[in-house]
């Protein structure tokens, strides 16, 4: 067997902007603005040869393997390319699930990613877009570097955007909080909350105000979730309390909150607060990283690619 394996570093996102519309489009889904941002925070995505498809988690779930969203983009690589993909697909899990920072998304992206530097394929043909679109709207972001406006359902991209200063941020999941996606939606169909317009801090984004940008932040959908499950009200709350935040919102669908702070001490501070006292938030997973500074587009993964022997 091939002495060969290649490891990623498949980074979690967080939205600038999240809009969600009442119209659809021929497929049913909701019209949806997205612009988003990856961040520090990683899962470890490594690849190596096998007699067949596996992928693995670190820790182990017991999801099913086949409904995994990496196993998913490896099939579906491997029926559009016609080869055979052989691999077996380790994940350490640093992401947290159910938390709107794309984990399952960056995963599936990083076996789109690697597959197409093992088979040789352009990192700019199209039909890697059309494959990441065809696992979730999230993955094609995940193809690219900088931060971007994705239009349609949320999967198309529009306009990429020069990249942010590495900004620290911090991520608050109340552990125990989950919120349904599906349930998200259809909560909002029942009662649709207004999206601010993405102009101004498309702009802003355009001409390098990374300032300007963070104080235009909005997410119509976090509204819905943060009324679904209070946990997430009671960290957003928190948060905008306190000293050293300058924007704070909910990331995606939730249940994880972002702030992104003036300073890495403010982060570093707001994590070990919300852990220590009894006036934070209790029960809570944080992340304190930055804003991803890389910049030219499809070099989203830093990858290392290395000999090992395999016996």
């Amino acid at each position: 067997m091939t002495d060969w394996s290649l490891t990623l570093s498949a980074p979690a996102k967080i939205n600038l902007y999240l809009g969600v519309h009442t119209e659809r489009d021929d497929r049913g889904y909701h019209r949806v603005d997205s612009l988003m941002a990856a961040v520090g925070l990683s899962d470890t995505v490594t690849v190596t040869p096998a007699q067949a498809l596996t992928v693995q988690t670190v820790p182990a779930s017991d999801f099913p393997m086949q409904k995994n969203t990496a196993y998913r983009a490896a099939v579906a690589m491997a029926e559009h390319y016609g080869r055979e993909a052989n691999i077996c697909v380790t994940i350490e899990k640093r992401i947290p699930l159910c938390a709107g920072l794309g984990g399952p998304s960056t995963d599936a992206a990083a076996v789109i990613v690697a597959l197409a530097e093992l088979w040789g394929i352009d990192r700019t043909d199209p039909a890697l877009d059309d494959i990441a679109r065809g696992i979730g709207a999230d993955v094609p972001f995940f193809l690219h570097a900088s931060p971007a406006f994705y239009v349609g359902g949320g999967d198309v991209l529009a306009t990429e955007y020069p990249a942010l200063p590495a900004t620290p941020v911090v991520l608050v999941k109340p552990r125990e909080a989950s919120v349904s996606t599906i349930e998200a939606y259809r909560r909002f169909d029942e009662a649709p909350v207004p999206a601010d317009k993405p102009g101004a801090i498309a702009s802003a984004l355009r001409a390098g105000d990374a300032e300007t940008a963070y104080a235009l932040i909005h997410n119509n959908l976090g509204v819905i979730s943060a009324q679904m499950e209070s946990q997430i009200q009671t960290v957003l709350d928190w948060l905008r309390k306190q000293d050293g935040t300058v924007a704070v919102d909910v990331c995606g669908s939730g249940a994880c909150s972002f702030a992104i702070c003036d300073t890495a001490a403010t982060a570093e501070r707001l994590a070990d607060a919300a852990q220590q006292s009894a006036g934070g938030p209790a029960r809570l997973s944080l992340f304190p990283t930055r804003f991803k500074s890389t910049r030219q587009r499809n070099k989203n993964f830093s990858s290392t690619r290395r000999k090992s022997l395999l016996l």
